[in-house]
């Protein structure tokens, strides 16, 4: 790489962290003894949060952190695991959790789902 374009690259990764003094935004964690749509209404009610909307046919609403650190997954009628909520958190890799508010089977499929996403690569889509 160019001097010229570390220099921009240094700049601009810069310019996206946190100033002295100020932090950077927490997330909120799930609490599974929250009643679905209050944990989904203060999910969805966090500043700094990205709505990633629907993805084609998926019965899912995806929300992330600017720094995408934190991902929200939340069932949408029509899921087998609905109603659910699945949290993935990068730090010294990625973790999954998440809680379920209706179909045991439906939870796990949709959390093995997520977890065999972790080994996917876009050359063909072979697992690693």
């Amino acid at each position: 790489m160019r001097t010229g374009s570390a220099l921009a690259l240094l700049l601009t990764l810069a310019a996206c962290s946190p100033k002295a003094g100020e932090l950077e935004p927490a997330y909120l964690d799930l609490d599974c003894a929250r009643p679905f749509k209050d944990q989904v209404a203060a999910i969805v009610a966090q500043p700094h949060l990205v709505p990633a909307g629907t993805v084609s046919a998926e019965p899912y609403s995806y929300y992330s952190s600017a720094d995408g650190r934190t991902s929200y997954l939340i069932t949408r009628p029509g899921s087998p695991a609905h109603p659910a909520i699945m949290i993935q958190r990068a730090r010294g890799g990625i973790t999954t959790t998440g809680c379920r508010y209706g179909s045991q089977k439906g939870y796990d499929e949709l959390l093995a789902y997520l977890e065999s996403l972790k080994t996917w690569t876009r050359t063909g889509g072979v697992k690693k």
